[in-house]
């Protein structure tokens, strides 16, 4: 079936052998791009057309395509909404992978019509959930709320408001029962100078406050307004608009839960009040403020009152309707555990914390043992910790994250060494040369640079990415750079001069981690494609694709010191170990219960370290599979590892701000 894309047609499905629609006469278009399938329509609006399509370079992979098209008169209405489409393709590229916001897949013209592609999210928005199932009981806020304030937390830190937040840009996702927010068509830069004037009114109504209705303004407490009227909407089956007396200037959501035997612990009812406040300045001013709270309310168990009547027919939906505490996104599912008070670092630290190191006391002993313990926290970094390596020389560590920022620690001390200003960007990896002289990190401003390590001095920055650089590496003999990118290509570079050797183009899905072989022969890539590939290094060709194995993002790759086996780490939450002379997978090892993000191996390449989106890093024992061990220190996603060269060592980074240094043995 060929659909045909003219937005006015009334009957697009054509048979395969059409070359022009059998209704309105247009020339089909039977792939657009040349891989993008369309299969039906979705939606329509005024500004144009949704999609459900099929991507051909990825197995047939679902996707999203959005046409725009709109019904609208008058140039610089046109000019707006062409502004507004395009805007929502920039701020999914900027949001990069949040695992909870859908990744933009394409965005160019055709046939003189604009398009976006996107990744299919699978699972009903919260109003199809309450539609189907019935009013939300507390236990369906408190989880709405523990899921959907990380991921406004992150936009507001990547400085972008929603500005659209209601229950059906909200969707459950079928997979995993997560909270994705989606919709970033109205989605606004947040600065001094857009924050302080007009802009376009545009939002829900019901669901945007009055500062956006009224003037266009918009501010993270915005946000949490419309996730507040959400809420309410979501237990009472009512308008927000309903729910609000003018002439008290009150919210009447209580009245309406009493009168349908409902109710709500007053701890999440005063987080609702504050976040409902009609002055911007009186509700809380971030997600972070908010969660604070939440996080002691969730540590209240749920009454029987405040659980619900409608628990009883909800049981069996997912996710179930029990009584156990949801928790904040990216902290470790503990079944009826408090979640940790207020007081616990969970959090990255606030603008203007002085940087430093935070020795911890020593901690009870891992799995009986009295050597592995956490020996520094380091803290400094205003945001997720993405990135960190250790010099092989052992004396310095280095860490970049969402703050565009480098510092550089001393590894005994934990003092702060230095700080690296230059990425304009969030930094993705960082690595050091063989002789602890050279580091290089890559970044989402598209540039790869070269630093002096102990001066901190930029001595390269090298430029041929068309989007964000996700993964550097260095070869064991300190010539070669290779860079993988989201522009779905793999640059080898010589290492003292910045020339670009070599691109390696045409790969189906963006770059997420490179490795090179110690023997100087392999560069390996894992991608969003879920696939492994190999090339020779000396003839540039690909050696092999190893394409059954992860059915996920292959997010971590790396290779054995004697070149004979590849280790790789993947969002399906398990890590695989290859055979690379034959491609075949060896052994799985399975024990994470979120998303592998970073993995990391010993030099003798008898320990690997792995650590995921779960907050925990586990040891493993490569040549058995057996794990050995678990770190669970962080209180967040754990982004990136490295080993020291003598193997006593190992350095993580993590979405909490920190840095942790720990003695293995």
């Amino acid at each position: 079936m060929t659909f045909c894309l003219n937005p006015d047609c009334q009957q697009p499905q054509n048979t395969d052998d059409t070359e022009y629609c059998l209704s309105c006469g247009s020339k089909l278009t039977p792939l657009l791009r040349g891989r993008y399938r369309v299969v039906r329509l979705t939606g329509q609006g005024g500004f144009g057309r949704t999609y459900l399509a099929e991507d051909e370079d990825r197995l047939k992979a679902p996707c999203i395509v959005k046409q725009f098209s709109p019904q609208i008169q008058g140039t610089k209405s046109l000019e707006k909404a062409i502004q507004l489409f395009g805007q929502e393709a920039v701020r999914l590229h900027e949001l990069g992978e949040h695992p909870q916001i859908p990744t933009l897949l394409a965005y160019f013209e055709q046939d003189k019509r604009l398009y976006l592609v996107q990744q299919f999210i699978e699972g009903q928005t919260l109003a199809q959930e309450m539609s189907q199932q019935g009013p939300f009981n507390e236990q369906k806020i408190r989880e709405v709320l523990a899921g959907v304030l990380p991921i406004l937390k992150f936009i507001h830190d990547k400085q972008v408001i929603h500005r659209d937040i209601t229950p059906s840009n909200i969707i459950r996702r079928k997979s995993d029962n997560k909270l994705v927010l989606i919709d970033f068509g109205v989605a606004k830069l947040l600065s001094a100078e857009t924050a302080a004037q007009p802009g376009t009114k545009i939002g829900t109504e019901g669901y945007a406050p009055m500062e956006q209705l009224r003037s266009g303004k918009a501010f993270p407490a915005s946000d949490l307004y419309s996730l507040g009227a959400t809420c309410l909407y979501l237990m009472t089956q009512m308008k927000p608009d309903d729910l609000y007396d003018p002439l008290e200037g009150r919210w009447l959501w209580r009245e309406q839960l009493k009168l349908k035997g409902q109710s709500l612990s007053e701890p999440i009812g005063q987080i609702l009040d504050k976040m409902l406040k009609d002055l911007v300045g009186d509700r809380y001013q971030s997600a972070d403020a908010v969660m604070k709270d939440l996080r002691t309310a969730l540590s209240r168990p749920l009454t029987a009152a405040s659980a619900g009547a409608v628990a009883s027919r909800m049981a069996g939906s997912a996710p179930s309707s029990t009584t156990s505490t949801p928790r904040l996104s990216g902290q470790p599912a503990v079944p009826s555990q408090p979640l940790p008070p207020s007081g616990t670092p969970s959090r990255p630290p606030t603008f203007g914390q002085s940087p430093g190191a935070r020795s911890l006391p020593s901690k009870p002993p891992i799995s009986g043992s009295q050597n592995r313990r956490c020996l520094h926290t380091l803290s400094g970094h205003s945001s997720w910790v993405m990135a960190v390596a250790m010099s092989p020389d052992g004396w310095a560590i280095a860490s970049g994250g969402l703050d565009n920022i480098i510092r550089i620690w001393n590894r005994e001390t934990g003092e702060l060494l230095e700080t690296l200003s230059g990425h304009s960007r969030p930094i993705n990896c960082l690595t050091i040369s063989p002789d602890s002289q050279v580091l290089v990190s890559c970044s989402d401003d598209d540039t790869v640079k070269v630093w002096e390590l102990a001066s901190g001095k930029l001595l390269l920055n090298l430029k041929g990415h068309t989007r964000d650089v996700n993964s550097v590496v260095i070869s064991a003999d300190g010539k070669l750079l290779a860079s993988g990118s989201e522009d779905r290509t793999i640059i080898l570079w010589q290492l003292a001069t910045g020339e670009a050797l070599k691109t390696f183009q045409g790969l189906a899905g963006m770059i997420r981690s490179v490795a090179l072989s110690p023997d100087g022969q392999i560069l390996a890539s894992g991608g969003l494609d879920n696939q492994i590939k190999l090339w020779s290094l000396k003839t540039g060709g690909q050696i092999r694709t190893f394409a059954k194995g992860h059915f996920s993002a292959v997010n971590a790759v790396v290779i054995t010191p004697d070149s004979k086996m590849l280790v790789s780490g993947s969002k399906d939450k398990t890590i695989k170990v290859w055979d690379m002379a034959k491609g075949e997978v060896l052994r799985v090892l399975a024990g994470h219960t979120d998303s592998v993000n970073a993995i990391a191996l010993a030099p003798n390449g008898k320990l690997l370290a792995s650590g995921s989106s779960d907050s925990t890093i586990r040891i493993w024992n490569l040549d058995t599979g057996e794990l050995r061990f678990t770190l669970n220190d962080h209180t967040s996603a754990v982004n990136s590892l490295a080993f020291s060269a003598n193997g006593q060592y190992l350095v993580s980074a993590s979405s909490d701000g920190t840095v942790k240094v720990w003695q293995l043995m």
